[in-house]
C-alpha cells in the first residue's frame, strides 16, 4: 500500500484530505508542525487524525528554528510584501516542507500531500521547497485533482462532510474563514472576507490581539535589544528566539498591535482579500528599524531597502531553498554587524512610537547635527558642495531651458 505524509493542521481541508487520501489508498502519516500556533491544542489534533485512521500522527516541533532561522533574517531585511505584509504564513511553509520531508524519510513515506488549493501561493510555497530539497519527492495536492474538486466543490461540502463523518472543526456556514496561525501571526480569508467593501476586523474573532479600541488607555513601554540586527532579550531579559516573538505577541497583543486588511497580489495573478494580525513581529519591525537609524551607513541602508521588495518577493512566492536567496541572506548578514544595542518603544491603542534608542555603533554626532551654534561641522564648506551638485543643472538649464 503507497504511503504519505500530510501536512496536517487539523483545521477543514486536512481534516477531509485527511479521509480523501485513506479512500485513495494510501497509509497516511500525519505530521503536525508545531509553529506556536496560538488557540490549537496539539493533542487533540493528534488525536483526531488517529481517530479517522491516520496510519501514525506526530507534533514536530520547530518554533525556535521558525523564529530564529526564517523570521528573523526576514526581520533583518526589514521585508515587507507589498509594503504592508510582514509575511508570516509564506516565512513558515518552506520550514513545514522540510520538516514533513524529514519525517517521510523516517518512516519511509512515498509522497508529501498538503491541502493548499490551486488557487493560492501556499501551494508555490510547499511545492518549490520540496523539491529543492528532494528534487525526486512526489507531490499530492488534492485540490489540483478534478475528482477531489468534484466531490468537494467548496468550503460548504467540506463542512457538510465534517458534519456527516462527526469531525469536529472550527468552522462553520456562518464563519467559513479559512485561518492560518503560528506565533509570528493569524490570518483570516474567505467566506464575508471575500467581499473588500466589508469591515473585516468586524467579521473575524482574533486570536493573539486584542481591538486597538479595547486596548488600555495609557501606553506601556517595551524595550527591546539586537545584536548584529538580531533580537536577543526585552525588558532587559534574554530570551532565545521564540520567547522574545511569544513574549512581544503578549504585549502587542493586549495593546491592539499588528492588526492589518490587506487586498494583495498573489503568484497566481489574483488579487486575494486577508486580515492578519502580528502584534510581535510588528514591534520587532519598528524598534529594528529604529536601531538601524542610529547604526546603518546611509549607502548601505538605502541599498538594503532597494533589495528588500526583492526579498519580499521571493519569501511570498516560495524561493526560500534558493541560490539567490543564499546570496542575499550572506549580505544581510555581514550589513547587519553594527545594528546591536537596544529600542525603547511605547505601544498604545495599536500604535508603535519610539521612546528611545541607544547603541555602542551609533553614527549619530550631536556636535555636527546640532542645530545650535559652533559644533564641528562648518557651514562654509556648503557652498562649494552645493555648487558642484548643481554644475549638470545649471548646463543643461542653458542647453535646454525650461518654461517656468
Amino acid at each position: 500500500m503507497p504511503s504519505c505524509v500530510l501536512a496536517y493542521s487539523g483545521g477543514l481541508d486536512t481534516s477531509v484530505i485527511l479521509g480523501w487520501l485513506m479512500d485513495e489508498g494510501y497509509d497516511v502519516h500525519c505530521v503536525y508542525v508545531d509553529l506556536g500556533q496560538p488557540t490549537e491544542d496539539r493533542e487533540a489534533i493528534l488525536e483526531k487524525a488517529r481517530r479517522l485512521g491516520a496510519a501514525s500522527a506526530r507534533v514536530v516541533d520547530v518554533r525556535e528554528e521558525l523564529c530564529r532561522d526564517f523570521a528573523f533574517p526576514v526581520l533583518q531585511w526589514d521585508a515587507k510584501y507589498e509594503g504592508v505584509y510582514l509575511l508570516g504564513t509564506a516565512i513558515a511553509r518552506p520550514l513545514v516542507s522540510k520538516a514533513c520531508l524529514q519525517v517521510a524519510r523516517e518512516v519511509g513515506a512515498d509522497a508529501f500531500a498538503h491541502g493548499a488549493t490551486g488557487k493560492g501561493n501556499d501551494q508555490c510555497r510547499f511545492q518549490l521547497a520540496a523539491e529543492a530539497l528532494d528534487p525526486a519527492v512526489r507531490i499530492i495536492a488534492p485540490w489540483r485533482l478534478e475528482r477531489f474538486r468534484e466531490k468537494f466543490p467548496g468550503r460548504a461540502e467540506m463542512i457538510e462532510y465534517c458534519r456527516a463523518k462527526n469531525i469536529p472543526v472550527n468552522v462553520s456556514k456562518d464563519k467559513p474563514y479559512s485561518i492560518d496561525q503560528n506565533c509570528l501571526h493569524v490570518s483570516y480569508e474567505s467566506g464575508k472576507l471575500e467581499d473588500p467593501a466589508r469591515d473585516g476586523f468586524a467579521l473575524v474573532d482574533f486570536g493573539m490581539s486584542v481591538a486597538p479600541q479595547k486596548a488600555p488607555d495609557k501606553p506601556e513601554n517595551a524595550r527591546i535589544e539586537f545584536e548584529a540586527g538580531v533580537p536577543v532579550g526585552v525588558n532587559g531579559k534574554r530570551l532565545n528566539a521564540y520567547g522574545i516573538v511569544s513574549l512581544l505577541n503578549e504585549i502587542g497583543g493586549r495593546n491592539g498591535v499588528g492588526q492589518i486588511d490587506v487586498i494583495e497580489n498573489r503568484l497566481m495573478g489574483m488579487k486575494s482579500r486577508g486580515i492578519y494580525e502580528a502584534p510581535g513581529m510588528t514591534v520587532l519591525y519598528a524598534a529594528h528599524r529604529a536601531l538601524e537609524q542610529l547604526t546603518l551607513d546611509r549607502d548601505l541602508m538605502h541599498l538594503r531597502d532597494r533589495l528588500s521588495p526583492e526579498v519580499a518577493e521571493m519569501v511570498y512566492y516560495g524561493y526560500w531553498y534558493h541560490a539567490k536567496m543564499d546570496a542575499l541572506m550572506a549580505f544581510i548578514r555581514r550589513a547587519q554587524r553594527p545594528v546591536s544595542g537596544e529600542v525603547s518603544l511605547n505601544l498604545y491603542k495599536g500604535n508603535v512610537s519610539v521612546a528611545g534608542r541607544t547603541s555602542p555603533n551609533s553614527l549619530y554626532d550631536e556636535g555636527i547635527a546640532t542645530m545650535e551654534g559652533g559644533g564641528s561641522y562648518n557651514q562654509t564648506d556648503a557652498e562649494g558642495f552645493i555648487r558642484i551638485q548643481g554644475l549638470p543643472g545649471r548646463v543643461q538649464a542653458r542647453v535646454r531651458p525650461r518654461e517656468w
